[in-house]
């Protein structure tokens, strides 16, 4: 009998990761391990992909209304400006609070492209996510919308596309009408999602005397919902020094009420009179301002009053995101 020659296997060439193309989750993994991909070089992927990103729109100007545009705003608008400059054949590029289906973007008939930002993103990276559907947008045909996909776990982030030297200046619209130049020639599908924006769209102003404070009027009562860039802890101390000294209201029949947390910035809530509009809550807010420039500059230890005070508004906190 004929000797059995040694079986040897052959090398497998070995990639790098960054060499390695993404396929499948059940398929075998590129790499040659034999393993499926999911459970060789996809497991990096995945939670890069998944790991969630506390302040994704930290270093963009105008990080407070990014946020508020993002969970308090219904109906606004921002122009945007890109780093490289704007491509051929696209005239502008506007970030929207929602777009007509919710679609995640779309690309007008005249080139210019609408960025949809309160859409339900698929990785914990909002600003990845944001920037890949920025990018297919700039690509896609004019007169079309961008869905939804999965961002690549190495892709770029919306403070890599933009011009981070530019200024970022929201305007804030009673209704969609933005959505379409010509809103009496829309398609019924965009009509209907028209309507039912605009029924449902909360009236809002952005005051002009502060950043990122926004007044919104419901049935009830009014609210101020003021997003703010100081770290909490710093924050909180701040609004309990001046709750426990009689100054965290905004005048006679308003009251502080608590905050929430979004994407890493705190947002204190006021209550507020029926009565009491936009314009007459811009004085109190700017001098509400200098009082919380001058508790947060302060070092010393918190009084029992003011702990007392801190501590009821961190129970009345409430994370969105």
């Amino acid at each position: 009998m004929a000797k059995k020659r040694p079986q040897t296997k052959a090398k497998r060439p070995q990639l790098t990761d960054g060499e390695v193309p993404v396929v499948g989750a059940r398929e075998p993994c590129p790499c040659g391990s034999g393993r499926r991909y999911k459970a060789c070089h996809g497991r990096a992927a995945a939670h890069a992909v998944t790991e969630l990103v506390q302040r994704p729109f930290e270093g963009l100007p105008g990080e407070c209304d990014w946020v508020a545009l993002r969970e308090l705003v219904p109906a606004a608008t921002a122009g945007l400006a890109l780093r490289d400059g704007l491509p051929d054949g696209v005239p502008a590029v506007t970030l929207a609070t929602v777009l007509p289906m919710a679609w995640p973007a779309m690309r007008r008939d005249d080139g210019s492209v609408l960025l949809g930002l309160q859409n339900d993103t698929a990785s914990g990276d909002i600003s990845r996510d944001l920037a890949d559907t920025l990018l297919r947008a700039l690509e896609a045909e004019p007169g079309t919308p961008v869905q939804g996909r999965r961002a690549p776990a190495d892709g770029p982030r919306l403070q890599d596309l933009l011009d981070l030297k530019a200024s970022f200046e929201p305007v804030v619209h009673e209704g969609f009408e933005f959505w379409v130049p010509d809103a009496e020639n829309a398609t019924p599908e965009v009509t209907a999602s028209l309507e039912r924006a605009n029924a449902a769209a909360i009236p809002t102003v952005r005051l002009e005397s502060v950043e990122a404070a926004y007044w919104c009027l419901t049935p009830e009562k009014n609210h101020l919902r003021w997003v703010m860039p100081h770290p909490e802890e710093q924050l909180l101390d701040a609004l309990a020094r001046l709750h426990a000294a009689g100054r965290s209201n905004l005048g006679e029949g308003t009251r502080l009420v608590g905050s929430f947390r979004a994407h890493g910035l705190t947002v204190p809530v006021w209550d507020l009179p029926s009565e009491m509009g936009a314009q007459d809550v811009e004085k109190p807010a700017a001098e509400f301002a200098e009082h919380l420039a001058a508790a947060l500059a302060s070092e010393a230890p918190l009084t029992g009053d003011e702990r007392r005070a801190r501590g009821g508004l961190t129970n009345r906190q409430v994370t969105l995101s």
